[in-house]
């Protein structure tokens, strides 16, 4: 994993989680790697995993089942989708604007491309 400045380990660390999810690499209720396994996977320490856990378990992303480990949650991927809409529309979508406009682009400029 290459981890980047501008956002927090544990967040990569969850947005790649994430991927997964959304990639189909483990569906609802599949059980998910522990904390331990993530972190030696990934060679950060466990309490940051711990911190990814955490985030994506308050999304309701992931669920605990104590005792058994972590499961991605029967909806996560639909929720994956909207929290990756909502941010793409909030913070990528106006810089990406903001560049065409000082480019002296339009939307229509870009059509050809898509």
């Amino acid at each position: 994993m290459d981890f980047k400045k501008q956002k927090p380990i544990y967040q990569q660390i969850a947005d790649t989680l994430c991927e997964r999810i959304v990639g189909g690499e483990w569906m609802a209720d599949d059980r998910i790697p522990s904390v331990r396994d993530v972190a030696v996977q990934l060679g950060v320490n466990p309490n940051t995993v711990m911190r990814s856990f955490d985030h994506l378990q308050q999304a309701e992303i992931i669920y605990n089942r104590r005792g058994v480990g972590y499961f991605v949650a029967p909806d996560a991927k639909e929720r994956i989708l909207q929290l990756q809409r909502k941010e793409f529309l909030e913070d990528e979508l106006p810089a990406f604007m903001q560049r065409l406009s000082v480019l002296g682009m339009t939307l229509d400029d870009l059509k050809q491309y898509v």
